[in-house]
């Protein structure tokens, strides 16, 4: 199983947890791809920020 595929049962859960039953399975598949998507952008933009801010001079 993939991570992917755990994050969304795990989203599906907690959704059905707190009364939302009416997205479908393929919904939950898209919004983890859009979070996953997110983070490496994040992730990106995190290690861009610390390598510009090693290269500065002090």
């Amino acid at each position: 199983m993939s991570v992917k595929v755990m994050i969304a049962t795990i989203l599906q859960n907690q959704l059905a947890l707190r009364g939302v039953h009416s997205l479908a399975p393929s919904d939950y598949d898209e919004i983890v791809e859009q979070l996953v998507e997110q983070l490496r952008e994040l992730e990106l933009s995190l290690a861009a920020r610390e390598l510009a801010g090693k290269s500065e001079p002090e």
